[in-house]
């Protein structure tokens, strides 16, 4: 995982797979499972979800471009991507609004409507 550069560090690889948030072929795994080319690897990272199937094993972390090619993204994995990344830019953003500390008005129209 981070040698085909999916985390930043390898203990944040790490974290992620000993909190179930990657699966090997369907099933929960562990940090020191060995992986195989023909594997499929299902990544959770924040609200994405990315299914890619394993190409090839490095010994070590390379470029960006040598770790794409450790890896080929399923097409329904993209798909999926791309209309949750479509339903999130429309999705209004809580507290989107607010900007600093609520000045004297607002907290009096904060008041009116009940509070927090």
């Amino acid at each position: 995982m981070w040698a085909a550069r999916f985390f930043k560090h390898r203990s944040a690889a790490t974290e992620a797979i000993d909190g179930g948030k990657v699966k090997l072929n369907g099933l929960a795994t562990k940090p020191s499972r060995e992986i195989k080319p023909g594997d499929r690897v299902d990544i959770t990272i924040g609200e994405d979800t990315r299914t890619v199937m394993v190409c090839a094993i490095a010994d070590k972390r390379g470029t960006a471009t040598v770790a794409q090619t450790l890896y080929e993204e399923t097409a329904e994995s993209m798909e999926a991507r791309e209309r949750a990344r479509e339903l999130r830019k429309f999705a209004a953003t809580p507290g989107a609004d607010l900007h600093g500390r609520p000045t004297k008005r607002d907290r009096r129209r904060i008041d009116r409507f009940g509070g927090f």
